[in-house]
């Protein structure tokens, strides 16, 4: 026999192609080869094929294929004798073929002979079993084949092959065929768009090839594509290449200038606490004792970095580290996240055994969590960890499979006997690690304002003045994340990248709480949660549930009286990233519904100038009620909407002037020039109160501006005129004895009358 599974499933027989028939037929051939040698019962192969919902037919069905299947295999055989390929017995089926028959166990065994040349330091032998092991695949594992068993397998075989094709590279660097590994690297990364060590491994090719330019490019291109698909950026290790070959390329083209870092001197700022406390565990568990930590928080504060700075960079002699990061394709494979550790954790000269029996494990872990399934896990880290200490990393722990978390909370009692250190970085609250135990919970604070500003400073394109750092500082709310693209970017325009970030953090969340959030955003800061259900119509014990989560992770702060984002660059980001027209509508949505439920006036007058919101009817009726209390509140806007609706709205003439006086008094008030408005005001009201407060506002403005034989003037015509009452005559003479001392001419003699005062003055037409 001749099986082959690495891509469309074919099978030959005495070098004859035999037609396997139905998707559902290859199906089980793939089941009972995989388990070549073992039995395997209807009900495992019922599961392999539907899951958890078969239908009523699926036992006759499997009967139907293993029938049809025995005819295909052993054409010869007849009807009513015994199968010799496959048998079946108890409720069970075996396929008797040699594991060497199947180019599955093919595979694995040229990577165990892999390694084994590479523990013997042997790169040429490594390299041939390599290659003669990725020559095996014709495609994707599986091919078209369905169930939940056969998509099991292909994510376990596509991992496999893809550390096989990275190590495949590695080597072909190691042994300096440089033109070899970028043609090799170049598939790969094209095929594995968002796999950062293919670009790094790249980079670096391409660099030892005199190609700097080419390399770089590499990065930045990741780096947009991270931005736009992930909302994250390089990691560090990656960034180090790429300072490396910015370092090699100034030094070429200015010998005399001073090397740069070859890391990022800001990547950890303000975690020096952090930073020692987990470099203090791995040199605990290099003494023999284990312990169990989990990073906290969240997306953009550098748990990633940390634990790369913390845990890559200064790992003891003989303790073996692995690494792994939880995301959607791992949390569909089973023991996914916890694989990739062991694998890491395993190469080079460590015992293959125990990463090959867990893969076994893995897939025998299909059909869930199964305590078996556990226990033997754990018992294969627990012998890994016997023979040498160990640490695990797990990246975004929260979104591993439900059986990788199964297993780290076992490994969790480990700890306490074994040199075994588990660390994992997470979202804070993540209800997936609700029983998932740690010993020592650190949680990531946003960056305080000095460590905050010395990164910006360290990051920023161009020279910043205190206020603009001051602005930037605010926005980006102590996230190192946002700061970095905030500072390279500039504040006034939202660059995309950050667009990007930002709604990737967002994502985490459902759509009623990302509601909230916008609604948040359109409200302003210090919205409460009475005030988003009287704009979105939602019961406040559902946006209750809703805010939740969104506080927990620490998109809002903890104060339970108000809604206020952590980060002001979020709100930013949902409001601004608004089209325009949408935002012109929910302010004036959200103003009326404000307004209807009898909210303050002021956050009525907040929406209507946020969006700028047209103004009609509607709003102008409103304005009227409420501009007194509002001048009361909020002057500064009161005097824009004002001024808004004098310009922007065609008004009837009593309405038009009550809104203008409003203006003229409100305008004083805030220490303005009020003498066109109050002038306006006085050349048609018909109300001889009204006109005198209007001539004494005119009078006072232009005193205030230094303008004193002008407000003399129209003091003095006032009081000839004799037409105001007379407490307004009161205030005009008191303003003309203020503004004596700074006429013109000579000072004028107190003791001469009222008519010997004017004489024939003649005052100018008001």
């Amino acid at each position: 026999m001749d099986l082959r599974l690495l891509g469309p499933v074919r099978a030959w027989r005495d070098e004859a192609e035999l037609p396997l028939g139905s998707a559902r037929r290859m199906a089980v051939l793939a089941v009972l080869a995989l388990h070549a040698g073992h039995a395997v019962s209807r009900q495992q192969l019922v599961t392999a094929l539907w899951g958890d919902d078969p239908p009523a037919s699926a036992i006759g069905n499997v009967y139907t294929y293993v029938s049809t299947l025995r005819r295909v295999l052993e054409p010869a055989r007849d009807r009513w004798s015994a199968g010799q390929l496959l048998t079946s017995g108890g409720g069970s089926y075996c396929l008797h073929i040699r594991k060497e028959d199947v180019d599955v166990f093919r595979f694995e065994a040229l990577r165990e002979e892999s390694r084994r040349h590479r523990a013997a330091n042997d790169r040429l032998a490594e390299l041939a079993a390599l290659e003669v092991a990725l020559g095996l695949w014709h495609g994707d594992a599986l091919s078209g084949l369905p169930g939940p068993y056969a998509e099991a397998q292909r994510l376990r075989l596509a991992e496999l092959r893809l550390a096989t094709a990275e190590r495949h590279a590695a080597v072909l660097i190691e042994l300096d065929r440089h033109d070899q590994a970028v043609g090799t690297l170049h598939t790969l990364v094209e095929a594995y768009p968002l796999q950062e060590n293919l670009h790094g491994m790249l980079m670096a090719a391409l660099q030892a090839t005199g190609r700097q330019a080419e390399a770089l490019r590499v990065h930045d291109d990741l780096s947009k594509m991270l931005l736009e698909e992930t909302g994250t950026e390089p990691s560090a290790p990656l960034r180090a290449i790429r300072d490396q070959i910015l370092t090699v390329s100034t030094r070429d083209q200015q010998p005399a200038a001073r090397p740069s870092s070859t890391s990022d001197p800001v990547a950890l700022v303000g975690r020096d606490a952090e930073l020692d406390l987990l470099r203090r565990a791995v040199a605990d568990v290099a003494a023999g004792n284990g312990g169990s930590i989990r990073v906290e928080g969240a997306p953009g504060l550098g748990k990633s970095a940390l634990l790369t700075v913390a845990l890559r960079t200064r790992t003891p002699r003989g303790c073996r580290t692995g690494w792994g990061a939880g995301d959607e394709l791992a949390r569909r494979m089973p023991l996914g996240v916890l694989l990739e550790c062991m694998e890491s954790a395993m190469s080079g000269d460590a015992p293959p055994d125990v990463v090959r029996q867990l893969f076994m494990v893995a897939a025998d872990a299909i059909d869930g969590p199964h305590p078996r399934i556990v226990e033997q896990a754990v018992d294969l880290v627990r012998q890994a960890a016997t023979a040498a200490p160990l640490i695990l990393v797990a990246d975004d722990l929260q979104r591993a499979d439900v059986t990788t978390l199964r297993v780290w909370s076992a490994l969790h009692e480990l700890t306490r006997e074994l040199p075994l250190l588990l660390v994992a970085a997470t979202r804070p609250g993540a209800p997936e690690l609700a029983g998932v135990p740690a010993s020592l919970i650190v949680t990531l604070a946003p960056l305080a304002m000095g460590p905050a500003g010395a990164l910006a400073r360290a990051v920023a394109t161009g020279p910043r003045d205190r206020q603009a750092l001051h602005r930037l500082l605010t926005d980006a709310g102590g996230n190192p994340y946002y700061l970095r693209l905030l500072a390279a970017g500039g504040r006034e325009t939202l660059a995309p990248e950050l667009i990007a970030a930002v709604n990737a953090h967002l994502a985490a969340f459902g759509e009623g709480a990302r509601q909230l959030l916008r609604a948040c955003a359109f409200l302003g800061d210090n919205c409460t949660l009475a005030e988003v259900a009287a704009v979105t119509g939602r019961a406040a014990a559902e946006l209750a549930r809703a805010v939740a989560p969104v506080r927990t992770a620490g998109v809002l702060t903890a104060d339970e009286e108000t809604l206020t984002f952590r980060h002001h660059i979020v709100a930013r980001v949902l409001h601004e990233s608004t089209p325009m027209a949408l935002r012109v509508l929910l302010h004036r949505s959200f103003a009326e519904k404000i307004a209807e439920q009898d909210g303050a006036a002021d956050k009525v007058l907040d929406q209507l100038q946020a969006g700028p919101v047209p103004l009609d009817a509607a709003v102008t009726r409103w304005l009227t009620r409420f501009v007194e209390r509002l001048a009361g509140r909020t002057p500064r806007a009161a005097i824009d909407m004002l001024r808004r609706i004098r310009t922007d709205f065609s008004l009837d003439e009593p309405t038009r002037l009550r809104l203008t006086a409003c203006l003229a008094r409100l305008r004083y008030g805030q220490g303005d020039n009020a003498v066109a408005d109050a002038g306006w005001v006085v050349a048609r009201t018909s109300d001889v109160d009204l006109e005198a407060e209007m001539q004494w506002i005119i009078a006072c403005s232009l005193g205030r501006h230094n303008d004193h034989a002008a407000a003399a003037d129209v003091a003095r015509a006032a009081l000839s005129s004799r037409a105001y009452p007379e407490p307004w005559l009161g205030r005009f003479r008191l303003l003309i004895g203020r503004l004596r001392p700074h006429l013109p001419g000579p000072p004028t003699v107190p003791h001469l009358s009222r008519s010997e005062l004017f004489g024939d003055y003649a005052p100018a037409t008001r």
